[in-house]
Protein backbone atom coordinates (compact mmCIF):
# COMPACT_ATOMS: atom_id res chain seq x y z
CA UNK A 1 0.00 0.00 0.00
CA UNK A 2 1.45 3.28 -1.06
CA UNK A 3 1.45 6.53 0.74
CA UNK A 4 2.01 10.09 0.46
CA UNK A 5 4.39 12.25 3.15
CA UNK A 6 2.78 15.36 3.41
CA UNK A 7 5.08 18.09 5.53
CA UNK A 8 2.85 20.95 6.85
CA UNK A 9 4.60 23.78 7.90
CA UNK A 10 2.86 25.92 10.61
CA UNK A 11 3.90 29.93 10.97
CA UNK A 12 2.48 32.01 14.09
CA UNK A 13 2.67 32.19 17.33
CA UNK A 14 5.04 29.61 19.22
CA UNK A 15 2.29 29.46 22.10
CA UNK A 16 -0.23 27.58 20.05
CA UNK A 17 1.71 25.55 18.24
CA UNK A 18 0.77 22.32 19.99
CA UNK A 19 -2.75 23.72 19.61
CA UNK A 20 -2.44 23.86 16.13
CA UNK A 21 -0.81 20.60 15.54
CA UNK A 22 -3.73 18.68 17.31
CA UNK A 23 -6.32 20.54 15.40
CA UNK A 24 -4.68 20.11 11.75
CA UNK A 25 -4.54 16.89 12.38
CA UNK A 26 -8.00 16.25 13.72
CA UNK A 27 -9.37 18.50 10.60
CA UNK A 28 -6.70 16.33 8.23
CA UNK A 29 -7.60 13.04 9.64
CA UNK A 30 -11.29 13.64 8.22
CA UNK A 31 -9.94 14.08 4.63
CA UNK A 32 -8.27 10.18 4.98
CA UNK A 33 -4.94 10.75 6.64
CA UNK A 34 -3.79 8.10 8.65
CA UNK A 35 -1.29 8.94 10.80
CA UNK A 36 0.50 11.59 11.99
CA UNK A 37 4.51 12.42 13.21
CA UNK A 38 5.09 15.83 15.13
CA UNK A 39 8.29 17.97 13.65
CA UNK A 40 9.55 20.87 15.00
CA UNK A 41 7.65 23.93 12.95
CA UNK A 42 4.47 21.90 12.21
CA UNK A 43 3.33 18.00 11.16
CA UNK A 44 4.03 15.31 8.98
CA UNK A 45 0.88 13.36 7.91
CA UNK A 46 0.73 10.11 5.77
CA UNK A 47 -2.53 9.31 3.62
CA UNK A 48 -2.71 6.24 0.82
CA UNK A 49 -2.12 7.97 -2.59
CA UNK A 50 -5.34 6.90 -3.39
CA UNK A 51 -7.39 8.27 -1.21
CA UNK A 52 -5.56 11.30 -1.11
CA UNK A 53 -7.68 14.40 -1.71
CA UNK A 54 -6.08 17.78 -2.24
CA UNK A 55 -9.05 19.50 -2.67
CA UNK A 56 -10.48 18.69 0.45
CA UNK A 57 -7.23 19.27 2.23
CA UNK A 58 -6.94 22.88 0.84
CA UNK A 59 -10.41 23.50 2.20
CA UNK A 60 -9.38 22.53 5.51
CA UNK A 61 -6.33 24.69 5.08
CA UNK A 62 -8.19 27.66 3.63
CA UNK A 63 -10.64 27.09 6.99
CA UNK A 64 -8.41 27.32 9.18
CA UNK A 65 -9.96 28.60 12.72
CA UNK A 66 -7.07 30.07 14.11
CA UNK A 67 -6.31 33.75 13.16
CA UNK A 68 -2.83 34.39 12.13
CA UNK A 69 -1.71 31.22 11.77
CA UNK A 70 -0.23 30.28 8.16
CA UNK A 71 -0.07 26.72 7.13
CA UNK A 72 2.13 25.82 4.13
CA UNK A 73 2.73 22.20 2.71
CA UNK A 74 4.89 19.89 0.37
CA UNK A 75 4.07 16.12 -0.59
CA UNK A 76 5.85 13.47 -1.26
CA UNK A 77 5.75 9.90 -1.91
CA UNK A 78 6.24 7.97 1.25
CA UNK A 79 9.05 5.30 2.10
CA UNK A 80 7.06 2.10 3.10
CA UNK A 81 6.04 1.71 6.60
CA UNK A 82 4.42 -0.67 8.37
CA UNK A 83 2.08 2.16 10.64
CA UNK A 84 -0.35 -0.92 12.55
CA UNK A 85 2.87 -3.09 13.12
CA UNK A 86 4.61 0.25 14.27
CA UNK A 87 1.60 1.67 16.36
CA UNK A 88 1.26 -1.83 18.23
CA UNK A 89 4.85 -1.79 18.84
CA UNK A 90 4.81 1.41 20.64
CA UNK A 91 1.43 1.43 22.24
CA UNK A 92 0.93 3.90 24.96
CA UNK A 93 1.70 4.23 28.53
CA UNK A 94 -1.72 3.71 30.89
CA UNK A 95 -3.70 6.67 31.67
CA UNK A 96 -5.48 7.37 34.97
CA UNK A 97 -8.37 9.41 35.12
CA UNK A 98 -9.83 10.74 38.40
CA UNK A 99 -8.16 7.98 39.99
CA UNK A 100 -11.40 6.08 38.53
CA UNK A 101 -10.40 4.50 35.39
CA UNK A 102 -6.73 3.33 34.05
CA UNK A 103 -7.06 3.17 30.28
CA UNK A 104 -3.77 0.75 28.88
CA UNK A 105 -2.90 -1.19 26.08
CA UNK A 106 -1.36 -5.39 26.03
CA UNK A 107 2.09 -3.93 26.12
CA UNK A 108 1.97 -1.40 29.27
CA UNK A 109 -0.21 -2.91 32.20
CA UNK A 110 -0.86 -0.85 35.07
CA UNK A 111 1.34 -1.40 38.27
CA UNK A 112 -1.29 -0.69 40.62
CA UNK A 113 -5.12 -0.59 40.07
CA UNK A 114 -6.61 2.93 42.72
CA UNK A 115 -9.07 0.95 44.91
CA UNK A 116 -12.40 0.67 43.22
CA UNK A 117 -11.11 1.51 39.44
CA UNK A 118 -12.22 -0.08 36.16
CA UNK A 119 -9.76 -0.92 34.08
CA UNK A 120 -10.01 -0.25 30.27
CA UNK A 121 -7.89 -2.05 27.89
CA UNK A 122 -7.54 -0.57 24.44
CA UNK A 123 -5.54 -1.93 21.15
CA UNK A 124 -6.01 1.34 19.31
CA UNK A 125 -4.17 0.51 16.18
CA UNK A 126 -4.93 3.42 13.94
CA UNK A 127 -7.70 4.71 14.94
CA UNK A 128 -8.68 7.66 17.55
CA UNK A 129 -9.14 7.47 21.19
CA UNK A 130 -6.52 6.03 23.60
CA UNK A 131 -7.65 8.50 26.28
CA UNK A 132 -4.26 10.39 25.63
CA UNK A 133 -6.08 13.09 23.90
CA UNK A 134 -7.53 16.35 26.22
CA UNK A 135 -10.95 15.59 24.62
CA UNK A 136 -11.32 11.67 25.45
CA UNK A 137 -10.10 11.92 28.99
CA UNK A 138 -12.35 15.10 29.76
CA UNK A 139 -15.72 12.91 28.37
CA UNK A 140 -14.41 9.91 30.24
CA UNK A 141 -13.99 11.78 33.12
CA UNK A 142 -18.14 13.44 32.64
CA UNK A 143 -18.90 9.29 31.56
CA UNK A 144 -17.56 8.76 35.24
CA UNK A 145 -19.74 11.29 37.44
CA UNK A 146 -23.26 10.40 35.09
CA UNK A 147 -25.13 7.83 36.28
CA UNK A 148 -25.37 5.40 33.57
CA UNK A 149 -26.90 2.21 35.08
CA UNK A 150 -29.34 0.33 32.80
CA UNK A 151 -28.42 3.68 30.44
CA UNK A 152 -28.57 3.14 26.52
CA UNK A 153 -25.85 4.81 25.06
CA UNK A 154 -24.96 5.98 21.11
CA UNK A 155 -21.56 7.04 20.65
CA UNK A 156 -21.03 8.96 17.32
CA UNK A 157 -17.59 9.05 15.81
CA UNK A 158 -16.30 5.89 18.09
CA UNK A 159 -12.92 5.42 17.74
CA UNK A 160 -11.77 3.09 19.73
CA UNK A 161 -14.58 2.53 21.21
CA UNK A 162 -13.35 3.73 24.55
CA UNK A 163 -16.13 6.06 25.61
CA UNK A 164 -19.05 3.18 25.04
CA UNK A 165 -16.38 0.74 26.79
CA UNK A 166 -16.02 2.55 29.33
CA UNK A 167 -19.95 3.18 29.87
CA UNK A 168 -20.83 -0.54 29.18
CA UNK A 169 -18.02 -0.76 32.64
CA UNK A 170 -19.65 1.89 34.53
CA UNK A 171 -23.37 0.27 34.02
CA UNK A 172 -24.88 1.33 30.94
CA UNK A 173 -27.25 -1.29 29.27
CA UNK A 174 -25.66 -1.20 25.77
CA UNK A 175 -23.95 1.03 22.94
CA UNK A 176 -24.21 1.70 19.20
CA UNK A 177 -21.58 3.29 18.10
CA UNK A 178 -20.68 4.07 14.82
CA UNK A 179 -17.67 5.66 12.97
CA UNK A 180 -17.20 6.75 9.04
CA UNK A 181 -13.46 4.55 9.12
CA UNK A 182 -13.53 1.22 8.77
CA UNK A 183 -10.55 0.73 10.57
CA UNK A 184 -12.14 2.36 13.62
CA UNK A 185 -15.54 0.54 13.35
CA UNK A 186 -13.84 -3.22 13.60
CA UNK A 187 -11.31 -1.75 16.04
CA UNK A 188 -14.13 -0.97 18.09
CA UNK A 189 -15.70 -4.27 17.57
CA UNK A 190 -12.02 -5.54 18.82
CA UNK A 191 -11.59 -3.57 21.98
CA UNK A 192 -15.47 -4.55 23.26
CA UNK A 193 -14.01 -8.12 22.88
CA UNK A 194 -11.24 -7.54 24.87
CA UNK A 195 -12.66 -5.74 27.59
CA UNK A 196 -15.89 -8.79 27.46
CA UNK A 197 -18.63 -6.22 26.50
CA UNK A 198 -18.78 -7.22 23.12
CA UNK A 199 -22.71 -8.84 24.14
CA UNK A 200 -23.34 -4.80 24.37
CA UNK A 201 -21.86 -2.98 21.94
CA UNK A 202 -23.13 -2.51 18.31
CA UNK A 203 -20.10 -1.10 16.18
CA UNK A 204 -21.93 0.43 12.76
CA UNK A 205 -19.61 1.44 9.53
CA UNK A 206 -20.65 5.22 8.35
CA UNK A 207 -21.05 8.74 9.40
CA UNK A 208 -24.42 9.84 11.22
CA UNK A 209 -26.43 8.60 7.68
CA UNK A 210 -26.86 5.19 9.43
CA UNK A 211 -28.98 6.34 12.12
CA UNK A 212 -31.76 6.44 9.60
CA UNK A 213 -31.58 2.55 10.17
CA UNK A 214 -31.84 2.75 13.96
CA UNK A 215 -35.28 3.39 15.68
CA UNK A 216 -34.14 3.68 19.12
CA UNK A 217 -33.59 6.57 21.01
CA UNK A 218 -30.72 6.78 23.53
CA UNK A 219 -30.28 8.09 27.37
CA UNK A 220 -26.65 9.27 26.18
CA UNK A 221 -25.55 10.45 23.28
CA UNK A 222 -21.84 11.12 22.97
CA UNK A 223 -19.54 12.56 20.09
CA UNK A 224 -16.01 13.42 19.86
CA UNK A 225 -15.52 15.00 16.69
CA UNK A 226 -14.64 18.47 15.07
CA UNK A 227 -16.64 21.52 15.61
CA UNK A 228 -18.10 21.38 11.49
CA UNK A 229 -19.45 18.04 12.29
CA UNK A 230 -20.76 18.41 15.29
CA UNK A 231 -22.68 21.67 13.94
CA UNK A 232 -23.40 19.13 10.79
CA UNK A 233 -25.02 16.22 12.36
CA UNK A 234 -26.46 17.85 15.81
CA UNK A 235 -30.15 17.89 14.45
CA UNK A 236 -29.50 14.29 14.28
CA UNK A 237 -28.38 13.61 17.54
CA UNK A 238 -31.16 15.49 19.24
CA UNK A 239 -33.23 13.47 16.90
CA UNK A 240 -31.69 10.21 18.51
CA UNK A 241 -32.52 11.30 22.08
CA UNK A 242 -34.87 10.49 24.63
CA UNK A 243 -36.91 13.24 26.39
CA UNK A 244 -34.71 14.13 29.43
CA UNK A 245 -31.63 12.44 27.48
CA UNK A 246 -28.15 14.04 27.52
CA UNK A 247 -25.72 14.84 24.47
CA UNK A 248 -22.12 15.34 25.55
CA UNK A 249 -19.52 16.84 22.79
CA UNK A 250 -16.17 17.39 22.53
CA UNK A 251 -13.66 17.76 20.10
CA UNK A 252 -13.52 21.47 20.00
CA UNK A 253 -11.71 24.40 21.50
CA UNK A 254 -13.12 26.78 24.03
CA UNK A 255 -13.52 29.33 21.25
CA UNK A 256 -16.25 26.88 19.80
CA UNK A 257 -18.58 26.90 22.90
CA UNK A 258 -20.38 29.73 22.00
CA UNK A 259 -21.46 28.76 18.39
CA UNK A 260 -21.84 25.26 19.48
CA UNK A 261 -24.26 26.21 22.32
CA UNK A 262 -26.33 28.61 20.34
CA UNK A 263 -26.73 25.76 17.74
CA UNK A 264 -27.83 23.24 20.96
CA UNK A 265 -30.31 25.78 22.38
CA UNK A 266 -31.59 26.78 19.03
CA UNK A 267 -32.77 22.96 18.68
CA UNK A 268 -34.17 23.05 22.30
CA UNK A 269 -31.77 21.28 24.45
CA UNK A 270 -30.48 23.25 27.39
CA UNK A 271 -26.70 23.92 28.76
CA UNK A 272 -26.07 21.56 31.51
CA UNK A 273 -22.42 21.37 32.10
CA UNK A 274 -19.43 22.64 30.60
CA UNK A 275 -15.37 21.58 31.21
CA UNK A 276 -12.25 22.95 30.08
CA UNK A 277 -8.72 20.99 29.54
CA UNK A 278 -6.42 23.64 28.35
CA UNK A 279 -7.95 24.95 25.18
CA UNK A 280 -10.07 21.97 24.07
CA UNK A 281 -13.69 21.86 25.72
CA UNK A 282 -16.43 19.84 27.03
CA UNK A 283 -19.76 20.50 26.90
CA UNK A 284 -22.94 18.93 28.09
CA UNK A 285 -26.89 19.41 27.48
CA UNK A 286 -30.03 17.67 28.38
CA UNK A 287 -33.33 17.45 26.40
CA UNK A 288 -36.24 18.69 28.69
CA UNK A 289 -39.26 16.75 29.38
CA UNK A 290 -42.44 17.71 27.43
Amino acid sequence: MKYYEITFRIEGDAGIMQDARDLLAALAGETGFETFEEVEDGLKGYVQTELFDENALKDVIADFPFEDVGINYEIAEAEYRDWNEQWEQEGFEPIIVDDRCVIHDGRHLPEKLPEGAIEVEIDAKLAFGTGNHETTRTIVSQLLNTDLKSKSVLDCGCGTGILGIVALLCGASHVVGYDIDEWSADNARHNAIINRVDDRYTSLLGDSKVLQNIEEQFDIVVANINRNILLNDMEVFVAKMKEGATLVLSGFYESDVKILTDKAISLGLKPAVKRTDGNWAMLCFSLPLR
